[in-house]
């Protein structure tokens, strides 16, 4: 009987330490939870969001390779991508502060500069990279070698365009990617140093007329041309030259590093990070620019050793930019060319004075900017140009 008596006290026992585990495993729980969420809120933090804005070209290739090989090794950047359809669009959406960085041709990324100066150059994307590509109307009097190597800024391609306009007294239109490119500045020259004259207004004494046309336009701005019997060219950024030489309506008559030589090459397309992700995201953004660097080095290995390095370069270029051929893209990184190349990317001040200089001569530019206003040198890469000095 006394046992019995004891039994409801063994019981209460048994059942307040089955309602201790039980109570202990769900507060276990709830903490691995909390520890869990906490984890990712602190993964967050510490991975920040830079938005970058291209445009679907050469030019560009560094910052689809950084994204497509080391975005996930990124340990302070959420990076991520977005194409733009055309350069005005680009400049929109940068300057009303919706993106964090920008690549852009450095004369248009100046005059951005100037109108609105939210941001900072802080290292370049590439250098050299553009062509003139005419058609089959203005190569009948050029007669191009056939050898692209032998293709240089002679006074043929002048004289033609003086031809034109002395026979037809028509101005001869030259596709630009924008009248602020690189570009205008490299045709400018070009044309000043043989004697020539360009426009970008309509209806004036002069041999050519730019006019802007999106990259991926340019092609078939240059058929709808011939298709008229109408002398026609582009100065475009790689590979569009390429494109229409490899699918046989055009002609790459030159390449912009024997108009505008200079060491290492032009200055072309220059990245761009705004006051604010500079401010507030700095790790992020040099963590971004360090492995543009590393992108640069990795499509100069992979032009070098051609085979499967070279096809997975094009792999990537193409799962971004479709229109951009196989082809083209091979013949745009040709190692014997080299028209484009992708090192020494630290800022390099007096490279892009000599662009802004021949800019406002041209009328390219309206006015200079102060460069050393613009240019943000802490983002320098130790390993890309040791030879260049920055200060």
């Amino acid at each position: 009987m006394e046992n019995c008596l004891k039994f409801p006290a063994v019981f209460m026992q048994i059942k307040e330490s089955i309602l201790y585990s039980l109570l202990s495993c769900v507060l276990l729980s709830l903490s691995v939870d909390a520890l869990a969420e906490e984890t990712v809120q602190l993964s967050g933090k510490e991975k920040q969001s830079i938005k970058a804005l291209y445009i679907p070209l050469a030019d560009h290739y560094a910052a689809l390779v950084a994204y497509e090989r080391y975005r996930d090794k990124m340990k302070f950047a959420d990076f991520q991508i977005q194409q733009m359809k055309n350069w005005d669009f680009l400049r929109a959406y940068f300057q009303s502060g919706e993106a964090d960085m920008a690549y852009v041709m450095s004369p248009l990324a100046m005059d951005m500069f100037r109108e609105k100066p939210h941001f900072r150059w802080i290292g370049l994307m590439h250098r050299d990279g553009n062509a003139l590509a005419i058609n089959d109307l203005l190569n009948s009097k050029v007669q191009l070698p056939t050898s692209r190597q032998a293709r240089k800024p002679d006074g043929k391609v002048a004289a033609a365009l003086k031809s034109v306009y002395k026979d037809t007294g028509r101005q001869t239109e030259i596709g630009m990617p924008h009248l602020m490119a690189t570009h205008s500045v490299v045709l400018y020259r070009y044309l000043k140093e043989h004697g020539l004259a360009m426009s970008m207004h309509p209806h004036t004494d002069t041999e050519v007329l730019a006019i802007a046309v999106a990259p991926s336009k340019s092609p078939a701005f240059i058929k709808s041309k011939s298709n008229r019997a109408q002398a026609a060219a582009f100065e475009q950024s790689l590979p569009w030259a390429d494109v229409v030489e490899t699918g046989g309506f055009g002609h790459v008559a030159w390449y912009s590093n024997d108009v505008m030589p200079w060491q290492y090459g032009h200055v072309e397309c220059i990245a761009l990070a705004t006051d604010t992700a500079i401010a507030s995201k700095f790790a992020a953004v040099k963590e971004v620019m360090s492995y543009i660097h590393q992108a640069g080095k990795d499509i100069e290995q992979a032009r070098n050793e051609g085979g499967d390095a070279l096809e997975a370069i094009v792999k990537i270029v193409r799962t971004h930019i479709p229109a951009h051929t196989r082809d083209a893209i091979i013949a745009s990184l040709d190692p014997n060319l080299r028209v484009i190349n992708y090192q020494y990317l630290n800022i390099d001040k007096p490279g892009i004075k000599q662009i802004m200089d021949w800019a406002v001569e041209g009328g390219i530019l309206k006015q200079a900017v102060d460069i050393d206003a613009f240019a943000d040198t802490r983002f320098h890469y130790a390993e890309a140009n040791k030879a260049v000095n920055n200060d």
